[in-house]
Order: structure tokens, then C-alpha cells, then sequence
């Protein structure tokens, strides 16, 4: 079976999105399909990226195409690199052997376009992969505001609903919206995303990268991810929580990876005389089971107003690594949810950083409470989200459509 899959976020880029995107090709590409990648150049244009428009490679098994798009860091350019990213995917549909199923990582909703083509002219079927609930996140953060802009953007996601043969869903709460919205039930799988348990591995604390950056000797709580429109509120929450621990010398509050927001949180920091704050550039793949070792508790901010549009794949990363996590998230979200069903660790309400603090100083007074937490952590990832598994469940998926 030939499958296109159509994804802006891909390895070498940061992020849990890139990793499980590659992880997916490289997984079909061994079960025998053809496998194409159609995606954008990395940010960071090392790796012979250097100076090019375009790319296409051969890797693992699978050919990959990297168009450019513009990235700069604020929303008009996000979503003008979508459009670009739309218009290029239409290219190389255009140019291409007609693949039997387009697999399409959403957002951008703008990929409706090509697989609207693809489909009605081509005769290939359309996946639909459901990360994040678009346009609610976008009108909910503010960034979408005109009552006309609305109505389109939620038009444009009817339509994409409409026209995919079947659409994947990362969580039960996310097919609830879109059961809400009309779509229908037996139209929707729930495959939620998957963790690499052997790769993820729990290690010590005291290691290689805790080392390199100090963090060895001091009580961490560490969130790493992109530092976007879906957590910066939450991210500032985590900064007022930092100051009212700020006479804690032992606590260091550590905030790892890159994003549209990152600036101005860490302006804030600054602005608040912050000593108890760390900003880390993202790390490479290969260290991240050390890096997230090096944390004592693992940080996972939603906003209140985007906690139940969004389940980040980083939470069962984070579970992996056998650490306990401190959830910013609504009560009636499926992050606290997760958090309570599992017992690996607490909840809080974002806004309100005084109960945070508490939470926080709870965890590091009883180093045999994130013990018990950190376990049924790795536990409950290993019997339900490992990567064999959850991408047999694509795959039968995949091969059902044709």
C-alpha cells in the first residue's frame, strides 16, 4: 500500500510530535507499505539543510520531502506557513504516483484542500489524525477573534470531517467534541499516542545530563516541550508558583524547549528577579531519557481555557520516565483525569499558584510518595501505551480503508 503522510512536524525538529511521526513512517515502512513523508524543512537548518527550498531523502525505510515555510514566531506567520505548507502538499500530489491512503496529521485544517483533490480526482482514501482540537484552541487562546474568520474556520473543520473516510482521535474527550459537532461515531477511532517504554527508559537521577547542568544536587521539577499558545498561561502560573518558593534554595524549577511564547516567559522570569528558574534549549533525542531523570517531578500546563482540547503526548512520555507528575489542568480535564485514574500524581487548577506551591512542597517532603507515583507512572504507560501495540492498531486501521 502506498501512504502519504502529511505532517509539518518531523524529526530533526523538536518536539514529541516529530519523534512520533518518524516513529510511525519507520513502523509502516517495516510492515511492507510505501511510505512517503511529506513535511517542512527543520527550523534549525543544520544536517545539510543549509540555504535549501527543498529536499527529499531516503530514510529508514521511507522517502521524506521537506518544503520551506516561513517560521517566524508569531501567529499571522504560523498561519501563513500553513498555507505555504497546504499549497506545497498540493504540488506534490500534483506531481506524484497517486497514493492509496493520505494519512493527515492535523492542525492545519488547510491540508482538507489537497485531500479534498486527492480524493474526489485521485480516488485515494483519507486518514484523518486528530492532535489538538482546531479551531477551538485558536478562538479560545484568542488568537482567532473576527466573528468571520470564526464561522469560516469552523466551516473549513466541518468539511474536513466531512470528507475523510476515517478520523483518528487521541482520547475519549476528543471524540466527545466531535461527536458534538456532528460527526459521527462510527466514522472515529481512538487511538491514543504511543511511548518507546524501551527508549524511555527509567535511569538515575544523577547522570550525565543532570551533571551538565547542575541539576544533580537540587530538587527539580522540569517541564520540557514546545512553549505554545496551549500552555503559556499555565507556564506563567508555574513562574508565580517559583516566586512563592522562591526562599526554598533547594528547589529549581526547570523549563526545556523552544516555542512562540518562550521569550516572553522568559522576560517574565527576569521581571520577577527569578533565581529559582532555568531555561534549557531543547536537548537532543538521544538525551532526553537522561534529561527527564534529572527532574525529582515532571510539570504538564494546560491553560484552564485549552485543558480539555488538549491531551500532550508528553504526559505519557513523562510517565515513562517513572517520575511523578504535577498536572496544571481543570479538575473535568482528561490531563487530571489521567492523573487521578492512574495515581501518578496531582492536579492542580491553573491560576492559582498557591496550591501549586503546596503540591510541590508535599512531593519533596515525601520522597516515598513519588516513589508510588512515579511506579504506577511506568506501570500504567508500559500495559497500555507502548509502541508496539498502538501502532498494530494503525496498521489494521490503515490496511481496513482499502
Amino acid at each position: 500500500m502506498k501512504i502519504s503522510i502529511h505532517t509539518m512536524y518531523f524529526l530533526p525538529d523538536f518536539g514529541s510530535a516529530p519523534i512520533l511521526m518518524n516513529e510511525l513512517a519507520g513502523e509502516l515502512a517495516r510492515r511492507g507499505h510505501d511510505v512517503e513523508v511529506v513535511t517542512t524543512l527543520p527550523r534549525q537548518r543544520t544536517g545539510g539543510f543549509a540555504g535549501l527550498a527543498y529536499s527529499r531523502r531516503r530514510e529508514d525505510g521511507f522517502v521524506v520531502k521537506r518544503m520551506w515555510t516561513n517560521a517566524a514566531p508569531h501567529p499571522a506567520a504560523r498561519l501563513a506557513a500553513w498555507n505555504i505548507y497546504t499549497a506545497g502538499a498540493m504540488l506534490n500530489l500534483a506531481a506524484g504516483p497517486k497514493p492509496d491512503v493520505l494519512l493527515l496529521r492535523t492542525p492545519p485544517l488547510q491540508l482538507g484542500v489537497p485531500a479534498f483533490w486527492a480524493r474526489a480526482l485521485r480516488g485515494s482514501r483519507v486518514l484523518l489524525s486528530v492532535q489538538d482540537i482546531h479551531p477551538d484552541l485558536a478562538i479560545e487562546s484568542g488568537i482567532l477573534k473576527s466573528a468571520a474568520g470564526v464561522r469560516f474556520a469552523k466551516a473549513l473543520e466541518k468539511w474536513v470531517y466531512g470528507l475523510s473516510d476515517r478520523i483518528v482521535v487521541i482520547s475519549d474527550g476528543f471524540r466527545d467534541n466531535l461527536l458534538a459537532k456532528g460527526v459521527p461515531g462510527g466514522k472515529m477511532s481512538v487511538i491514543p499516542n504511543w511511548v518507546d517504554t524501551d527508549f524511555l527508559a527509567p535511569m538515575p537521577k544523577d547522570n550525565p545530563v543532570s551533571r551538565k547542568y547542575g541539576l544533580h544536587d537540587k530538587f527539580v521539577l522540569l517541564y520540557s516541550g514546545t512553549i505554545s499558545i496551549s500552555s503559556n498561561v499555565a507556564l506563567e502560573g508555574i513562574l508565580e508558583t517559583a516566586r512563592l518558593l522562591a526562599g526554598e534554595k533547594d528547589i529549581l524549577f526547570v523549563i526545556v524547549g523552544e516555542g512562540l511564547k518562550k521569550e516572553s516567559l522568559r522576560a517574565r522570569a527576569s521581571a520577577l528577579g527569578l533565581g529559582n528558574v532555568s531555561f534549557l534549549p531543547f536537548q537532543p533525542y538521544r538525551d532526553l531519557p537522561a534529561l527527564l531523570a534529572s527532574s525529582d517531578v515532571l510539570l504538564v500546563p494546560l491553560d484552564s481555557e485549552k485543558s480539555h482540547l488538549s491531551v500532550p503526548s508528553k504526559l505519557y512520555n513523562f510517565m515513562a520516565a517513572e517520575r511523578p507528575i504535577l498536572g496544571l489542568a481543570t479538575p473535568e480535564s482528561e490531563v487530571a483525569a489521567i492523573l487521578r485514574n492512574t495515581g501518578c500524581g496531582p492536579a492542580v487548577r491553573p491560576g492559582r499558584p498557591g496550591e501549586a506551591a503546596e503540591a510541590v512542597l508535599a512531593l519533596r517532603r515525601s520522597p516515598e510518595q513519588r516513589r508510588v507515583l512515579a511506579a504506577n507512572a511506568r506501570a500504567h504507560v508500559t500495559a497500555n501505551f507502548a509502541k508496539s501495540k498502538i501502532l498494530e492498531s494503525y496498521d489494521r486501521l490503515l490496511r481496513s480503508l482499502i
